[in-house]
């Protein structure tokens, strides 16, 4: 509430020298609402959506450019550890997502509607702060960067295909992240997760559509996209050492993670259900994320598995951009995946719009207005264009994101913050869970972002920038 916006003037009671002009001034007075940031921020703005808002949400969030990478995570990870390890993640992501929608309202009348409140609950309200909003921020920044990098990636390529002479624009990487990253100037002034929900179900349609291409084209065309004569390998790639493949496993192991990407914003999209004692917003987002979940399933499996199978060792970082026919299917794909990254960067974006509009407006009291979140915005995602520009290295950005961000505020950060609110009993199934979790969630977080960043030095050692 910021009393300087909510004052009525008192220019009419100079004025008001009738009994009719004091009435109207007393009403205006009545009737005056103050401005509540809680009304203007992006996460709180509207609280009507339904529950399959909640379903293509989190499609929109999960199901994005590491489902492209999955079968060159298995390179790495090779058939047995690669199949272990996917169905591992999806089981355990699925169970903190659940501890994550069950603590949305563990407080009587009380909504956590952001996920470092609910750390605030858990760990005090500055150390929560310390402890969540960095890791936030890390994955929605960086996914947006990522995002950045696969919509340019996927307009060349379909300008690739399209294009039969005078191609001048077919090696100019950096233009094509420009281009899709102007979209986003216009639709980041939309103000709230509901007002972007057709941009999100559009999104979450062509990530499934394009993921089944990305397995289709394999699982029709089998082994022939292979070079003649030659067979897929399903070992380990040759000629590399044994470092670089150890940092291609740690690197592959972040990739998986950051497949499953939409805890970090659970509780703002749960924020936006209605919620009353006898019909909690945690029933409606639970039908909404096993309904996801379900999409999910049926997008990572078959195209992890169907292209690894394919192509083996010599697939690249991204399925659909290795595929070469049948050239319109493929040129239709690239066009999916940039509608599907379209709607997804505005999905992580939102709440770090809400953070630094939050900041503003509470902290540093500016007027909640259309000028702040365009400026505010705008800078927003130049920034996240111009370093999306200046290192598109796809893969190695997946994995270092993926181990650095996604790791704790997916796999083992819900479970730290359950271990702490609702302290089940030592040894019991619940405490051995989410330790076990944790102690994964750990380790992947190390491992993973060694081999991502590892692999951004050798990428950048022999790339041109802005070309």
């Amino acid at each position: 509430m910021f009393s300087e916006d909510s004052k009525v003037s008192e220019a009419p009671l100079a004025s008001a020298t009738t009994d009719e002009d004091l009435q109207a001034y007393v009403e205006e007075i009545e009737h005056a609402k103050p401005v509540n940031a809680e009304d203007w921020l992006p996460v709180t703005a509207s609280r009507n959506a339904k529950w399959w808002y909640a379903t293509f949400h989190n499609v929109t969030a999960m199901v994005g450019a590491a489902v492209l990478s999955l079968p060159y995570s298995m390179v790495y990870l090779t058939w047995g550890p690669g199949v272990i390890v996917l169905v591992l993640s999806w089981v355990i992501t699925l169970y903190t997502l659940w501890q994550m929608v069950e603590m949305h309202e563990m407080v009587p009348g009380k909504r956590f509607d952001r996920y470092y409140e609910l750390g605030q609950e858990a760990f005090g309200e500055k150390l929560g702060l310390w402890i969540v909003v960095p890791q936030q921020l890390i994955v929605g920044i960086g996914v947006d960067i990522v995002y950045m990098v696969t919509g340019g990636k996927s307009l060349k390529k379909f300008y690739e295909l399209t294009c039969k002479k005078n191609c001048y624009l077919q090696n100019r990487l950096s233009i094509w992240i420009l281009v899709f990253g102007s979209v986003h100037f216009f639709l980041a002034q939309l103000p709230s997760f509901n007002s972007i929900a057709g941009i999100s179900l559009a999104a979450a349609i062509m990530s499934l559509s394009y993921s089944t291409i990305a397995w289709a084209i394999p699982a029709h065309y089998g082994h022939s996209l292979l070079p003649p004569g030659q067979r897929p390998d399903y070992h380990l790639p040759p000629n590399q050492s044994t470092g670089a493949l150890v940092f291609g496993a740690f690197n592959a192991l972040g990739t998986v993670a950051f497949a499953y990407a939409g805890h970090n914003i659970v509780l703002e999209i749960q924020a936006t259900l209605p919620s009353t004692p006898h019909q909690p917003s945690k029933i409606a987002m639970w039908r909404g994320v096993l309904v996801a979940y379900g999409i999910v399933a049926a997008c990572y499996f078959p195209v992890a598995i169907v292209g690894y199978w394919a192509f083996g060792n010599q697939v690249q970082d991204n399925i659909i951009t290795f595929v070469a026919k049948p050239v319109w299917l493929v040129a239709i794909a690239n066009l999916m995946v940039v509608i599907h990254v379209i709607g997804s960067y505005q999905i992580f974006a939102m709440p770090v719009f809400d953070m630094l509009e939050t900041v503003l407006v509470r902290r540093f009291h500016f007027s909640p207005s259309l000028r702040l979140r365009l400026i505010t915005r705008s800078i927003y995602v130049g920034l996240t264009m111009f370093v999306g520009m200046t290192l598109p290295f796809f893969s190695s950005l997946l994995g270092f994101f993926g181990g650095f961000g996604f790791a704790p505020t997916t796999y083992f950060l819900p479970c730290c913050i359950w271990l702490t609110i609702k302290k089940p009993r030592i040894g019991s199934l619940s405490w051995l869970a989410n330790w076990a979790c944790i102690i994964l969630g750990v380790m992947l977080m190390l491992v993973s972002s060694i081999g991502g960043l590892r692999q951004i030095i050798v990428d950048a050692s022999s790339f041109k920038f802005y070309e």
